[in-house]
């Protein structure tokens, strides 16, 4: 791979919403009102950048073969990792995140094995839905306390659900269009 297709200015974007995680992280070490508002602000300019990756690649013309890669890695690994810390903090239900984390697996490997038979499955706007409903979710359970009146625990569950229902469904989706052979593109 050249080097220049590898430093584009939307690569090195997602490269700093990884390195955001453990900002983020840091923060839910001590859970008070003060650092769920701190972890949450990270995590949403984690957030804003998959959005800003995005645009600039394809307003750009700076779409990569790695950027293809990393931007859904660099998200699956946000909201997981900040949900399997949202465990130990009992903010979310352990078996709704295996069940969330098991699909970003499942379809990060079904990738893999298309992209070793010269394959590429692209993202589809199911996917995006998903990610941002799990972005929503992820976002409201870090925040976590009550602001404006708002419960906003009861928020993120409710995103949660959604986020579970819409995830489900996109990896059902990834694996029915990889056998098919429908929209996988060479």
């Amino acid at each position: 791979m050249k080097k220049e297709t590898i430093f584009t200015l939307p690569n090195l974007i997602s490269f700093s919403r990884i390195c955001l995680i453990p900002v983020v992280i840091a923060f839910l070490f001590s859970p008070n009102r003060q650092y769920s508002l701190l972890a949450a602000l990270f995590f949403a300019i984690a957030a804003f950048t998959d959005w800003l990756d995005g645009y600039l690649a394809r307003r750009k013309n700076l779409v990569t073969i790695l950027g293809k890669y990393l931007d859904p890695i660099a998200d699956k690994l946000l909201v997981a990792v900040s949900l399997i810390m949202l465990i130990s903090l009992e903010r979310v239900e352990s078996w709704v995140v295996m069940l969330i984390v098991g699909r970003e697996l499942a379809v990060t490997s079904l990738r893999f094995v298309a992209a070793t038979n010269g394959l590429v499955i692209e993202s589809t706007r199911l996917g995006k839905i998903k990610t941002s409903l799990q972005i929503v979710a992820t976002f409201f359970l870090i925040l976590y306390y009550e602001y404006f009146s708002i419960d906003v625990q009861i928020v993120g569950v409710v995103f949660l659900w959604l986020a579970l229902i819409v995830t489900l469904w996109s990896g059902l989706d990834y694996f029915y269009r990889f056998f098919r052979g429908v929209k996988v593109s060479k």
